[in-house]
C-alpha cells in the first residue's frame, strides 16, 4: 500500500505548538494550497488542508515559520476520530508530516513576519489570492544565472524565454 502526500502551500496561521503529558512536541497547522485552475469567475480557489507534525521537527517548524510562510510538506494522510464534549463523534482527516522544506528566503520570511506583526492582514479565503506568486527558486535561479553568464537575472522558466537552461545533475532533487 502507498500513502504519501506532498504539498506546497502557505500557512494560514502560525503553527500551534503544544506538548503531550509525556513532553512530546506536536504542532498543528493548516496549509492553503492553490488549485491548478480558476473557477467560473476567474478566481483561483485554494484547498485548506490540516496537518500535524511531531517531536523536534514540530519545534523547528514552529520556530522557523509563521503565518503566510511558503512551505513544502511530505507525509501521509491519516484519519482519526474522537468523542467531543457534547457526546458527538468527530472525524478528522489530516496530513501527518514526516519532512518539510522552507521555500522562501530568510529575508522574505522576515519581511512577511514584520508585515504580519504590524497588523497587516492576509486574506486566505481563496478569493483573488494567488498563493503561488512567490518564486521559491528565485535565489537559486539568480545564482545559476550568474554562474552560467546570464547576468540579466531573467527567469529561465518564464513562458516567453526560449533560451537554453543549463542544469547539472547536482541541481536535481532525485
Amino acid at each position: 500500500m502507498i500513502n504519501r502526500v506532498v504539498l506546497i502551500g502557505r500557512l494560514t496561521r502560525d503553527v500551534e505548538l503544544r506538548y503531550t503529558q509525556s513532553g512530546v512536541a506536536v504542532g498543528s497547522f493548516t496549509l492553503a494550497v492553490n488549485r491548478n485552475f480558476t473557477n467560473a469567475n476567474g478566481d483561483r480557489e485554494a484547498d485548506f488542508i490540516n496537518a500535524v507534525i511531531w517531536r523536534k521537527a514540530a519545534e523547528n517548524f514552529a520556530n522557523f515559520t509563521g503565518k503566510g510562510a511558503l512551505v513544502a510538506v511530505e507525509g501521509r494522510l491519516q484519519t482519526r476520530n474522537y468523542e467531543n464534549n457534547a457526546g458527538q463523534r468527530v472525524y478528522v482527516t489530516e496530513v501527518s508530516v514526516d519532512n518539510f522544506s522552507l521555500l522562501e528566503s530568510k529575508a522574505d520570511s522576515e519581511r512577511r513576519r514584520a508585515q504580519n506583526g504590524s497588523g497587516a492582514n492576509q486574506d486566505f479565503s481563496g478569493n483573488n489570492q494567488d498563493f503561488g506568486n512567490a518564486d521559491p527558486f528565485a535565489s537559486a535561479n539568480q545564482n545559476n544565472n550568474q554562474q552560467s553568464g546570464n547576468q540579466g537575472g531573467a527567469n529561465p522558466f518564464a513562458a516567453n524565454n526560449n533560451s537554453e537552461i543549463d542544469i547539472s545533475d547536482d541541481d536535481l532533487p532525485f
